[in-house]
Order: C-alpha cells, then sequence, then structure tokens
C-alpha cells in the first residue's frame, strides 16, 4: 500500500526554515514540492530563502546553474491546505505546539488521499498523540530533519505507537533518497537527539549562570575536549534559545526535574535575546 515508488508530489506545510529547506531538498532529488503557510508574506519569504540556498550551491559548484533552475521549478507554493490534496507524502514542519499540529494533521487527514504518509518533523513532541488527530494513525510517522536541512545529512525516524513497518520503512526510504542517513527511534520523549543534546545544551547554560567558565571558555572546552563542532552556547544560539527552551520545557514536564530548563535560557528567551536570529544570544552577531 505504502510504496516509495509512488511518492513524486511532497507537501511541505510551513515556509520557515525547517519546511524551506525541505521543500529544496525534496526538489533537488526530484520530487515536485508544494509548500503552504498561512500568509502569501511567508510563503515568498520561504521561496526566497530557497532561491538564495540554491544559489550558494551553485556558487560552490555543488549545483549546476540548471540543476538550481530545475530544483526551483518543481516547486509550487500556496496558503491554501487543499493545494496539497494531490500529494502523496506530506512533510509539516510548523511550530512546535501540539495543538497547532493536531489541528494540521486533522485538516491534512481530510484534504489528501486515504493513500498519503502524514509526517511530522517535530523534535520533541509525540508522534502517537498528533497522529491520533487523524483516522489513519497507521500512516503516520516521524520524519526530523535537522536544521541546516540542506546541508546536515542525519534523519532521525520516529515510530508511533500505531505506524507500520511498512510506512517506517517508506519513510527511511524517502529520506535516504534526499541524500540523508537515518536512523531510528521510538515515540519517547526528545527522541534520540534532543533527549541527549537539550540537557547538555542546558547543563552548559547553567554553568555559565554560574560561573564555572566564560561562555567562550565553556564552548572551547567543549570543542576541544570531545571534539564537537559546537560548543553549548554556541549551538543554542545557532538553534535558537527559544526552540531550546520549548524542548527542554516539554522534556522536564515528560521526564521530570533532571530536565528542568535552566534560569539563564528562560530569561534569555524572556529578554528577547534569542540567538542568530535576533542578533544576540549568549552572543553577538551582526
Amino acid at each position: 500500500m505504502y510504496d516509495l515508488e509512488d511518492i513524486e508530489t511532497v507537501g511541505v506545510v510551513g515556509a520557515g526554515t525547517m519546511g524551506s529547506g525541505i521543500a529544496q531538498v525534496a526538489a533537488t532529488a526530484g520530487y515536485d514540492v508544494v509548500i503552504r503557510d498561512i500568509e502569501a508574506e511567508f510563503v515568498e519569504e520561504g521561496l526566497d530563502t530557497v532561491d538564495s540556498s540554491l544559489s550558494k550551491f551553485v556558487d560552490k559548484d555543488e549545483l549546476t546553474a540548471e540543476e538550481a533552475e530545475a530544483a526551483r521549478g518543481r516547486i509550487e507554493g500556496t496558503t491554501d491546505l487543499v493545494d496539497l490534496s494531490d500529494c502523496d507524502l506530506v512533510v509539516e514542519a510548523a511550530v512546535e505546539k501540539m495543538d497547532i499540529k493536531q489541528d494540521i494533521f486533522a485538516d491534512l487527514d481530510e484534504v489528501t488521499d486515504g493513500d498519503a504518509v502524514l509526517a511530522t518533523n517535530t523534535s520533541t513532541l509525540s508522534i502517537t498523540t498528533i497522529a491520533a488527530a487523524t483516522e489513519r494513525p497507521e500512516a503516520v510517522v516521524g520524519i526530523h530533519f535537522m536544521n541546516p536541512v540542506q546541508l546536515m545529512e542525519g534523519v532521525e525516524i520516529v515510530v508511533g505507537e500505531k505506524t507500520t513497518d511498512e510506512v517506517v520503512e517508506l519513510a527511511h526510504g524517502f529520506s535516504e533518497a534526499l541524500g540523508k542517513t537515518t536512523w531510528e527511534s521510538d515515540d519517547k520523549p526528545g527522541f534520540v537527539s534532543n533527549r541527549i543534546l537539550m540537557p547538555w545544551i542546558n547543563e552548559g547554560v547553567r554553568a555559565f549562570d554560574e560561573g564555572v567558565a566564560t561562555k567562550e571558555d565553556i564552548d572551547r572546552g567543549m570543542k576541544l575536549g570531545t571534539n564537537v563542532p559546537m560548543g553549548p552556547l554556541e549551538l543554542a544560539d545557532h538553534i535558537g534559545l527559544d526552540i531550546c527552551l520549548d524542548a527542554t520545557q516539554t522534556l522536564h514536564e515528560e521526564l521530570g526535574d533532571r530536565y528542568k530548563p535552566a534560569y539563564l535560557l528562560k530569561r534569555k528567551v524572556e529578554a528577547g535575546d534569542l540567538g542568530k536570529k535576533t542578533g544576540e544570544g549568549f552572543y553577538e552577531y551582526d
């Protein structure tokens, strides 16, 4: 019933950083893509992001101008969810709020064909709970891309309580068709990546707030001492402090006090210092 060879058109819900990245890699891999957001300006911003990213790949000789033009030509933008009705696979990449995701999935269940696979890019929320908003929970799966989607090789496949083996296999195959390497997680809070990553970032924030070391030395120590490309504070800025806080709060609610967000992380978010996207987080950016 669910066969990778039947996937021709991919829908993406959400035209932000993740959604535009997913649309780009899918189109580059040869899929037709329909990307949807709630406002026309958000759709246009997402398409502009794709244009800019494709141009960088051409400049680095990783794509020819013809390949980039062909990929862009496969992407159509819309504000109407009904325009995803002919999609064989839809990847939701909206904000990390359960009620919003459930509303989207209930609507997708109505507008898409019954054979379409519905995937979520959630990084922490329950696949099973999201799937419960549909009449086809067996066809709902987590396909968690890493940021930036265009550059990061890894994709986390998350298996809900009722996700069938056939759909899980399709999710792995689709991700691999985009040039990604996958790993699989059960539907437990934070899955593999954020269950381990967020406490690491959170403890880095605590260490800085408690005066263990300067932010530079915390990041330098972790990079040189553990061979990671970014330290916890630098990585938090890159991800977005608000996103880190949301993920950590979800883990705290589900798993208890060992995941309680650091005070300084909450204070930074309340101050509007969210990292690179606002120009200031733990560091300042142009």
